[in-house]
């Protein structure tokens, strides 16, 4: 079983990190609660050490290891609690938990069912069924300090670097496309997404 993880952070993705150890490069899914803080973590020789959750994702012709990082054991012991739901694997989770862990915390104890339906796969019945299996058994995750009011810096910041990835890829020069990111996120106040942002850079350019 892998629990730790250090090496240099050579690709960051939406929901993973690219690890290079010795030569050796591991993908660790990362989930966004987590991954709004990660820059916290990485050293200014981008190296990072997460705590992982190692496990198999089993499909009917194979069985392919996964890792999942996190930031301290803390965070995982939350995951590994939350993944005790009926319904709710470690997939689900890394995908469900895209706010802030305290704030989930405080949902379950609370019964707010709205508010654990509007993390992503998570509808009604589950929501139930989390409130039904861990209220008021979380106590210690609720006291992690991660809502600090980052949550939107940091989505943004993951949003620009996903679009210069793209804008890479489609063989611009990377001053010219931090250049037309800038601009972009200048002329609107909208953007939400990756998809927004590369929208509104083919407006401006499509408008010269």
């Amino acid at each position: 079983m892998i629990a730790r993880i250090c090496g240099k952070v050579i690709e960051k993705g939406a929901n993973y990190l690219l690890i290079d150890i010795n030569g050796i490069s591991y993908k660790v899914f990362i989930p966004l609660t987590v991954m709004q803080r990660l820059d916290e973590s990485i050293t200014g020789d981008g190296r990072i050490s997460l705590i992982t959750y190692h496990y198999f994702q089993m499909e009917p012709s194979k069985s392919t290891p996964m890792l999942i990082g996190f930031l301290n054991e803390v965070e995982k012991e939350f995951f590994e609690a939350f993944i005790t739901v009926s319904g709710i694997g470690p997939r689900a989770a890394l995908k469900a938990l895209n706010k802030p862990i305290s704030l989930v915390v405080r949902a379950i104890d609370e019964g707010d069912t709205n508010f654990l339906q509007s993390l992503p796969g998570i509808g009604q019945q589950r929501a139930k069924e989390i409130v039904a299996k861990l209220q008021n058994k979380l106590g210690k995750f609720g006291l992690i300090q991660d809502d600090r009011g980052k949550e939107q810096k940091a989505k943004t910041i993951d949003i620009e670097e996903e679009a210069l990835a793209v804008l890479m890829q489609l063989e611009y020069k990377k001053s010219e496309a931090c250049s037309m990111i800038k601009k972009a996120l200048e002329r609107s106040s909208a953007i939400q997404t990756t998809e927004d942002l590369l929208n509104e850079v083919y407006k401006q350019r499509k408008a010269k």
